[in-house]
């Protein structure tokens, strides 16, 4: 994604206006309340199960051995639900991320960004960008895990009211550090931290 880069013209063209645009059919018989659960291959099934219960501090709830799935498949969780990450240990490589760009995991308050930043350095994971990108406004720590998928911590994503109103671009803060995140927070956005 291009540092820097707000393209206003991009942004009001007809073809991106035709993508707003888009709603939901009338009639439709069922409402989605929330995304799931994302599963993903692995090149190695307990590296990674240790990378997401020691790092990011998933449980395991479920594990199918291998007469159940090839590769095998571990069900972890980080709230109530069953899984919210299940890991299947069939894949061919690292993931070359050409479906899934990124999987995102948000938290209560900035200040867990934060330590998760510095956790996430203590165990010796790269640190692929921290701060805050465009649309969005949320403040982010970005790095990968040991297949190579993107991951992100967040908080503070902006949220759409019953109006539907959205934060205009004008208003969008990049940002390449937390700290400067911090600093120069969008309008509307509390970034006074209680650390």
């Amino acid at each position: 994604m291009p540092k820097g880069v707000v393209d206003l013209e991009g942004l009001r063209s007809p073809a991106s206006q035709a993508l707003r645009d888009l709603v939901p059919r009338a009639g439709r018989p069922f409402n989605l309340t929330k995304i799931g659960h994302v599963v993903l291959m692995s090149t190695d099934l307990e590296r990674s199960v240790k990378f997401y219960a020691g790092v990011l501090g998933f449980r395991v709830s479920d594990v199918y051995p291998e007469t159940m799935m090839k590769g095998r498949m571990v069900f972890m969780r980080c709230n109530t639900d069953h899984h919210g990450v299940a890991l299947v240990g069939a894949a061919p490589g690292s993931s070359p991320q050409h479906e899934l760009h990124h999987m995102a995991f948000e938290v209560a308050a900035l200040d867990e960004v934060f330590r998760a930043r510095d956790w996430l350095r203590a165990q010796g994971v790269k640190i692929e960008f921290e701060g805050r990108r465009r649309a969005g406004c949320q403040v982010a720590v970005e790095f990968r895990d040991p297949d190579g998928h993107w991951l992100e911590i967040y908080w503070g994503l902006d949220q759409v009211g019953a109006d539907g109103k959205i934060r205009p671009p004008h208003e969008w803060r990049e940002c390449f550090t937390l700290e400067e995140a911090v600093a120069d927070a969008p309008p509307g956005q509390d970034t006074r931290r209680t650390r």
